[in-house]
């Protein structure tokens, strides 16, 4: 397996050479580093979606720890917006890897940020105005700043950075959130002895360089995700809502006023495994939950519960959609009318959801970046990100590192 990873990176590292020439061209048409035929792309599985990339977990880390003790966790993407350039975010046990994949065919790894502290297999980015926010639930590690701007000056990769800033309001955490429209951050899974119990934590970051505390919401949460409601409930349009994934239960709260966070609803549902992640549909009707230890603990194939969120003071359970095989889910993205499902051993798995206000969702394309096998176990996929208006889909993978994948054309 080594080898051959080896060998997909050294293809990738010619494939830079001759398609250099080409990379500013309007319109180019990259060429896969393997295309998707009668059901593989190379040695992994796949359906519709071609292999533009492989990067191995060492050529990401810049620790120079041994390969054998590093895993990728987290991932996220960032665009440019003066040079339209889109960058992968690749969280490792290490610290962070920046890798410009503008040319998918072609990435280059730029530089990497080491860990705050101490190793630890949990990391989590998000973006907000230029800036990388970085947790970890590594000891003490706070929250690193990064200005992604610096990206774009790197002339000799890789190069190994340092944090604008580290805000140490809070030690470790599992997670990290953010509202875009707000300029708020929101840390999740933070100690459970501390004064929010690991619930959300409130941190004002319009000013990226001088993050501000304003309280929390004592509920521990393990995800979330804060919109400015836009939905289909009149009553809380315009407001900022959390929806807290919350180990047993989803919660959803009222944060618009940081001092007096007000809680509407909670809801669970049969065969709580435990609550990992979930992501609002684009019209903020629908809530696509999944449970991480549900596939383990009951036996079911992969499965993706549907909230009805038409009402956030009342949500309903609308169904249960469930997937082709006994692969664990763990983080999804909706863009439009499809949901982006990194689903472990089973790759990143896309479904339609066109159809969801019937009660369907049809699995149109997958990629498997864990060839080995597809039980309930906690291997391959780690996230996705698919919100890049190139259509380069991220995929952060545990064992593998980053794989770039596009629709087949």
């Amino acid at each position: 397996m080594k080898k051959i990873a080896f060998f997909i990176s050294f293809l990738a590292i010619i494939s830079c050479s001759k398609t250099e020439i080409i990379e500013d061209e309007p319109n180019v048409d990259y060429v896969p580093l393997a295309k998707c035929v009668n059901g593989f792309a190379d040695i992994y599985p796949c359906n519709k979606y071609d292999l533009m990339a492989h990067i191995t977990l060492s050529d990401l880390d810049g620790s120079n720890t041994p390969s054998s003790n590093l895993s990728g966790n987290d991932s996220w993407g960032w665009t440019d917006p003066t040079t339209k350039k889109e960058y992968a975010l690749v969280g490792l046990n290490t610290g962070v890897s920046f890798v410009d994949i503008s040319n998918p065919s072609a990435p280059i790894v730029l530089g990497f940020l080491p860990t705050a502290t101490v190793n630890s297999d949990w990391r989590d980015i998000k973006v907000y105005n230029n800036y990388a926010f970085i947790v970890s639930e590594a000891a003490n590690h706070g929250m690193q700043v990064f200005d992604l701007t610096k990206l774009r000056s790197v002339t000799n990769p890789p190069q190994n950075f340092t944090a604008e800033t580290t805000f140490t309001g809070f030690g470790s955490a599992h997670n990290i959130v953010i509202n875009e429209s707000k300029g708020y951050a929101f840390p999740v899974g933070t100690s459970r002895s501390g004064t929010y119990a690991g619930g959300p934590l409130f941190i004002n970051i319009q000013n990226p360089l001088n993050p501000i505390s304003e309280g929390g919401f004592r509920n521990y949460s393990h995800d979330a995700q804060v919109v400015t409601y836009a939905g289909p409930d009149s009553e809380h349009t315009g407001k900022e809502i959390l929806i807290g994934s919350n180990e047993t239960e989803i919660v959803i709260v009222d944060i618009t006023n940081k001092a007096n966070p007000i809680k509407l609803s909670s809801i669970n549902y049969a065969n709580v495994g435990y609550v990992h992640q979930g992501w609002f549909t684009q019209d903020m009707r629908y809530f696509l939950l999944g449970d991480e230890i549900d596939e383990m603990r009951f036996g079911n194939k992969t499965r993706t519960i549907i909230f009805d969120f038409s009402d956030l003071d009342n949500p309903q359970f609308s169904f249960n959609y469930f997937g082709p095989t006994d692969a664990i889910d763990h983080n999804g993205y909706v863009k439009n009318n499809t949901f982006y499902l990194a689903n472990y051993t089973a790759g990143i798995r896309i479904i339609d959801i066109t159809n969801i206000a019937n009660k369907s969702m049809t699995e149109v394309g997958f990629f498997d970046t864990y060839p080995t096998n597809n039980i309930a176990g906690f291997n391959g996929a780690w996230s996705v990100y698919p919100y890049f208006e190139s259509g380069n889909i991220v995929i952060s993978d545990i064992d593998n590192g980053l794989f770039i994948v596009r629709k087949s054309q």
